[in-house]
């Protein structure tokens, strides 16, 4: 099973920036999906973005244009850009990855809790107003 440590949470002013890191470790296949959801107090998790080792990517509606996500796959590392942020961007940010899910680009379905079977323990990002 796929071990996945995220960093680079914090606090941050609305309208800032951040950038999570999520490090694969334990994987030995020829590819992975890695992707993050976040989850708000309260709320139920929701998808944001994943990127497969092919360099496909997939944005959910909510952050495309706002949340960039890139890979370095020497570090086996996925790191996803949080600009612009936002009060409500607020939630513990967690990452998964999944050696069969392929992250398809504009137009596909929706990331779904069951695609991944890797999941990190998150990284809380607050913005304040």
């Amino acid at each position: 099973e796929v071990q996945l440590v995220e960093s680079g949470g914090g606090l941050v002013q609305a309208g800032g920036s951040l950038r999570l890191s999520c490090a694969a470790r334990g994987f030995t296949g020829d590819r992975l999906s890695i992707g993050w959801f976040r989850q708000a107090p309260g709320e139920e998790r929701e998808g944001l973005s994943c990127i497969t080792s092919d360099g496909s990517i997939h944005y959910e509606d909510s952050v495309r244009g706002r949340f960039t996500i890139s890979h370095d796959n020497a570090k086996n590392t996925v790191y996803l850009q949080l600009d612009s942020l936002k009060p409500e961007d607020t939630a513990v940010y967690i990452c998964v990855a999944d050696p069969y899910y392929y992250c398809s680009g504009y137009g596909s379905s929706p990331m779904k809790v069951n695609d991944f079977a890797s999941w990190g323990r998150g990284t809380q990002v607050t913005v304040s107003s």
